[in-house]
């Protein structure tokens, strides 16, 4: 209820905001919108103005406006009325490199500030990016061109605003950036609504990242990404990215649909992922981690579908750097209805999921703690999960009698797929403990030599009202391995 009553209060507050704001047309400044002529300095000029006066909107109207960066600034609103298209210039030297990053719309410690309407921001990313390699086959730019692609940094995204307050990004379509498309960095109080993402001309185009944030809400939005879709980080061991609110959201993308932690330093608490729908995706269709010494705790996910999504849930704690291990606890997931494919959920988009991990049977979710650090206080209920079944033994295949040739991988990059073969096809639980397993349907469309469930190193266990359905099996559903308390109530 906190983070609702501080999403309403924020909404309250913009809507104020909007109410007493002055309009003003971009073309008083002699912004053109032919889509030729560089504007840069008058849209940037424009923006000074009008913060200078106390705030308002710049509006833009009908035609395709050419600019390199531009710094959003305090009390100012962009305005992109229907059929209005910001345009990024396709030459890398026309944006600035600030804190880190390159952009096209940037906002350093600004308040009071947003982007809404109708319109399109056009980063032409897939062009800037090409016209970047040319630079650094010049020896213009210095890149190492690791897998033969410039380094993200320094291609430019969408958006990115960092140590910010009171923001509003509504109804507007962001395409095709550089890097990843928009990014609110140290940020609070920020509403993400209603709008629309294709993310996928070129690598690493994220949907959205929430990065270190507090009080962040992204509802009634609709992302298409190459990378991971809503993705939420935590970069300093001096912040927390808390209260945020992720709601009747549709995402589809090459990697995960909902994900924090792969950047996990400080931590996350009090996250809510309510009625989301993720489809034709390949990795996961939620991936929670705790793997550079930060935290995940209090997050629960409720109403999600997750349909042709290469795998529907997936939670690790590691130790990406020596001596500091994550911690994880107080998971709830809820209300989730998940169909696998046993073909390539990705197969055809334009930057697929890596090959290079087929073949391989299809993982099941997995909940993947460290012996020392395990993920305590997990809720899975009403969970229906569709799987293709049909696995292939000659996978190096892992018996039950053998479950310590499952790698720990602490160090590695934590993705479902990191473990390869794995036990069972509908879950996979390791070093956990107070787990809660309550109406569980799990539905194998062909026999498959794995277990249902396994669990190893579980201690504190209720599986109650278990239904599992898998053609042929005479197996027992629930397969623990060193574990104790383990109940089942069927």
């Amino acid at each position: 209820m906190k983070t609702i009553r501080t999403i309403l209060s924020i909404t309250l507050l913009l809507v104020a905001l909007n109410i007493t704001a002055t309009d003003y047309n971009a073309s008083m400044f002699g912004i053109k919108s032919n889509g030729t002529t560089l504007n840069t300095r008058s849209i940037q000029k424009a923006i000074d103005f009008i913060s200078e006066k106390g705030g308002g909107r710049l509006v833009f109207y009908v035609g395709r406006y050419l600019t390199g960066t531009i710094h959003l600034k305090t009390n100012v609103t962009i305005q992109l009325e229907e059929g209005a298209i910001l345009v990024g210039s396709v030459n890398p030297l026309d944006y600035e490199f600030m804190t880190g990053w390159t952009a096209l719309i940037f906002a350093h410690d600004q308040v009071n500030i947003g982007i809404t309407g109708k319109g399109v921001i056009d980063g032409q990313g897939f062009t800037v990016a090409n016209n970047l390699v040319d630079l650094i086959h010049k020896g213009v730019i210095s890149d190492p061109l690791r897998y033969d692609r410039p380094r993200e940094t320094i291609r430019p995204q969408n958006i990115y605003f960092r140590g910010c307050r009171n923001v509003t990004i509504a109804g507007i379509t962001l395409k095709d950036p550089g890097s990843w498309n928009q990014q609110y960095d140290q940020c609070k109080n920020v509403k993400v609504d209603g709008i629309t993402v294709d993310s996928k001309s070129y690598w690493n185009n994220d949907g959205i990242d929430i990065v270190d944030c507090d009080s962040v809400s992204v509802t009634n939005s609709y992302f298409d990404a190459a990378d991971d879709g809503i993705c939420l980080k935590s970069d300093s061991p001096d912040f927390i990215c808390q209260n945020i609110y992720v709601h009747n959201n549709t995402v589809r993308t090459s990697a995960n649909g909902i994900k924090f932690g792969t950047a996990s330093y400080g931590g996350f608490r009090n996250i809510k992922i309510i009625n989301n729908l993720v489809f034709d995706t390949y990795r996961s269709a939620i991936t929670f981690a705790a793997v550079d010494g930060g935290f995940v705790e209090n997050v629960v996910v409720d109403s999600l579908r997750s349909i042709n999504t290469g795998n529907v849930i997936f939670l690790r704690i590691g130790e990406r750097r020596a001596g500091k291990k994550g911690r994880m606890n107080n998971i709830s997931i809820s209300n989730v209805y998940a169909e696998v494919p046993q073909a390539k959920p990705d197969a055809g988009y334009n930057y697929e999921g890596p090959v290079e991990d087929m073949p391989r049977n299809i993982s099941p979710s997995s909940i993947a703690g460290m012996p020392d650090a395990p993920i305590e206080n997990v809720t899975l209920k009403n969970i229906e999960i569709h799987h293709p079944g049909g696995g292939n033994p000659s996978f190096a295949r892992v018996n039950l009698d053998e479950l310590d040739k499952v790698p720990e991988m602490a160090a590695s990059y934590p993705e479902f797929s990191m473990f390869r073969e794995l036990p069972a096809w509908g879950f996979y639980v390791r070093h956990t403990k107070d787990l809660s397993f309550e109406n569980i349907t799990l539905v194998c469309n062909r026999k498959d030599y794995r277990t249902a469930i396994v669990l190893d190193d579980v201690h504190g266990v209720l599986i109650k009202s278990l239904n599992v359905k898998e053609p042929g099996s005479k197996k027992l559903p629930v397969y623990s391995s060193k574990s104790t308390e383990v109940v089942i109530d069927n």
